[in-house]
């Protein structure tokens, strides 16, 4: 994966640059900056930072790593959060533009950030997140690089902030409604086909409305194709392309750019490009990082899926969480993936 989350000290990171959310004057700060300090050997690195001098709000600059396990520490002067309106989101893009630009030209191959700026500086952590995730998928176009976000302490159950909250809201009203509509499928089994061709339908005990939509619509879906045929006779019947040629069609029907496509699913340039040669079987996750990085809709990723063997599990957790975003159309398996990290579970394009 280009793209990784670890939990980890950033200071024992072994990657070819650390970054250093940097106290803007030639001085020691505190947090990371301190720590990297001392585990660097603070008189030799607080020497080369003199070298640099004042940092501005979204400037960066490179020292040596010293005593670090990497090649370079790249310093990085993040903005303080005043309320929105003094171009914070424009300054903290730029540390992390200038940041991986800085590592790509002395040819680093892999590069570790803390989340900048959501800590002591107050920066809202979704924001955070949105532009960090746009500055990574973009980046990730050009150049084939190893982006790891490194999260240390609490940070570490708490990295999506808002969005982590939202999801697990809508786990969690999903759980609920699949509880519901499997209560209502075991005292109405015998009416089967108006189950599945209606959005709503009565309980006779309780008289309480039941909407199948979202996910249990499409579960109700495949527990009957389930019933009625096999998987792999539904795909004979379905597709006549191989999955490597219905994916390359997909993406030239989504009017999309291979690299757009390997960036939105944190899937490698290499291996990306083995799949459209058909030389390896993607695993599910690796299919659906595919889905979002194809901006497929919730039809069209359960079909995409089927080609490949696969379906959407309802007692999986990984699943719906990809259902989230993809409901919201917020097509970023990275940001997937710092979710599924809160969650403790595997990150998607590993699977």
């Amino acid at each position: 994966m280009p793209f990784q989350i670890i939990r980890n000290d950033i200071t024992k990171v072994k990657a070819d640059a650390i970054v250093n959310t940097a106290n803007p004057d030639v001085a020691v700060g505190s947090g990371v900056d301190s720590a990297i300090y001392k585990a660097a050997g603070e008189d030799r690195l607080l020497r080369e930072r003199q070298k640099i001098g004042k940092l501005e709000p979204g400037e960066v600059a490179i020292t040596p790593a010293f005593d670090l396990d990497a090649k370079y520490i790249i310093h990085a002067s993040g903005p303080w959060w005043w309320g929105g309106d003094q171009g914070e989101a424009e300054i903290l893009r730029q540390c992390y533009d200038k940041s991986l630009q800085l590592a790509a030209d002395n040819n680093c191959k892999s590069i570790a950030f803390p989340l900048l700026a959501t800590g002591t500086y107050g920066f809202p952590k979704k924001l955070g997140i949105e532009i960090a995730v746009d500055a990574f998928t973009r980046f990730l176009q050009e150049y084939d690089i190893e982006i790891y976000l490194v999260v240390f302490g609490q940070e570490s159950v708490t990295i999506s902030g808002e969005l982590g909250e939202e999801v697990l809201s809508y786990i969690d009203d999903d759980y609920v409604s699949d509880t519901l509509a499997e209560e209502y499928q075991s005292k109405s089994s015998d009416e089967d086909s108006e189950r599945f061709t209606s959005d709503s339908s009565s309980d006779r005990c309780g008289n309480t409305s039941f909407s199948f939509t979202g996910s249990v619509a499409r579960t109700a879906e495949k527990t009957f194709l389930k019933a009625t045929t096999s998987l792999d006779d539904a795909i004979k019947g379905i597709y006549k392309e191989s999955f490597e040629k219905h994916l390359q069609m997909l993406i030239n029907k989504k009017g999309l750019k291979n690299s757009e496509v390997y960036a939105s699913a944190n899937i490698s340039k290499q291996y990306f490009s083995k799949l459209l040669k058909g030389q390896v079987k993607p695993s599910k996750g690796k299919v659906l990082s595919l889905a979002v990085g194809l901006r497929l809709n919730m039809d069209e990723t359960v079909d995409f899926l089927r080609l490949a063997g696969y379906a959407l599990s309802p007692i999986s957790q990984t699943d719906v969480v990809v259902e989230y975003f993809i409901e919201h159309e917020d097509y970023s398996v990275i940001k997937i993936d710092m979710v599924l990290f809160d969650y403790g579970l595997d990150p998607l394009s590993n699977g």
